[in-house]
């Protein structure tokens, strides 16, 4: 695992919502709204990896296209300084189509999907080169000289520029969309998912290279995951989600020896592990029932209806996320009273 950053913030979001409208009947009016982000703040320093992970559909995802601004939030701000305390900050979450076009070379994202990310009918050159053509770089031989250099960067040969994406292999393609993201020279590159389409042994030279690449180029990362033990190989800190809100950030060590929250003790017993005496040892929790619906949440804690450590308070009053020791924050009634099984991973 890397080393724990700190310094002036490279991105701090706060207080973001999305929610998105339902409508019925003819007129369309708006019934109610589903709460795919719900009130959550972080932060992410400059040269960090901020792990986002959690179950399907619990809005990890969606943050990232919000920061994006693919998205335009419901309320909240997202402050970004790319330059650090020397240079300016803009408030993502305000800024016009234009204005935004202004920064956008500084945050870009790789897709989860290395097949349907690429355009079918252009050919390498073309979509790594893509971005500085839309950024005003009109030159073909700047262009090129450039893509070559990305290519090389991310371990592909450069005759591979004239080929097609369906020439290539899945790891071939996420390689192809990494150097399509960094080409701008970004200084925030958000990760959608972007190993968990692939086998696990390209899986592993995905996040070796992404390792290398943020020591070469002095990236930062938004890490979104499903998969802890992803997480752990290249993450400094994680955020656990559910149901669109945080419920425990903290040190990536942190969270795998000491969990502090239910769901993510959950989620941590889902890991292997390769020593094959403790892998047999290791006990599965098994999550009763579904998800909680965004557009319908529980009363009290989203995760009440699930958790077998659920007291009467859990079910009538929301936890807020707190810090129950320095850097360990956590959205519990009972974070202080449960004693959570970690991975020994």
């Amino acid at each position: 695992m890397p080393e724990a950053v700190t310094g002036v913030p490279l991105l701090r979001v706060e207080s973001i919502r999305m929610h998105f409208p339902v409508t019925r009947g003819l007129l369309g009016r708006v019934s109610h709204h589903i709460k795919a982000v719900d009130d959550v703040s972080f932060h992410l320093y400059p040269g960090e990896t901020l792990g986002l992970v959690g179950e399907s559909g619990c809005g990890k995802t969606t943050i990232g296209r919000v920061i994006m601004r693919l998205y335009d939030p419901t309320s909240g701000q997202i402050h970004f300084a790319p330059h650090g305390a020397a240079g300016a900050t803009y408030e993502l979450a305000g800024m016009t189509r234009p204005e935004l076009r202004a920064v956008r070379h500084h945050f870009q994202m790789v897709f989860q999907d290395p097949h349907t990310s690429l355009n079918p009918r252009q050919n390498i050159m073309d979509i790594v080169g893509e971005p500085l053509k839309l950024n005003g770089e009109r030159s073909r031989r700047v262009r090129s000289e450039r893509v070559m250099e990305m290519l090389r960067l991310v371990g592909l040969r450069s005759e591979f520029a004239t080929r097609y994406p369906h020439a290539f292999s899945g790891g071939q393609r996420q390689r192809i969309g990494i150097a399509r993201a960094l080409i701008l020279n970004p200084a925030l590159v958000i990760a959608d998912e972007p190993v968990s389409a692939l086998d696990v042994s390209v899986q592993a030279q995905i996040l070796n290279l992404l390792k290398y690449l943020q020591q070469e180029l002095d990236l930062t990362y938004l890490f979104i995951a499903h998969d802890l033990s992803v997480v752990k190989h290249i993450c400094n800190r994680v955020a656990v989600m559910y149901v669109g809100k945080l419920v425990e950030t903290a040190a990536v060590d942190q969270v795998f020896l000491q969990p502090r929250h239910p769901y993510t003790e959950a989620l941590l017993s889902a890991v292997h592990t390769p020593d094959p005496s403790r892998e047999a040892k290791r006990e599965r929790i098994l999550l009763e029932g579904d998800v909680a619906d965004p557009a319908f949440p529980p009363a009290g804690c989203y995760f009440h209806p699930r958790c077998r450590y659920a007291q009467d308070i859990c079910r009538t009053e929301a936890p807020v996320l707190r810090e129950v020791i320095p850097g360990h924050q956590v959205a519990c009634h009972l974070a202080e009273e449960l004693a959570l099984t970690g991975s020994a991973n």
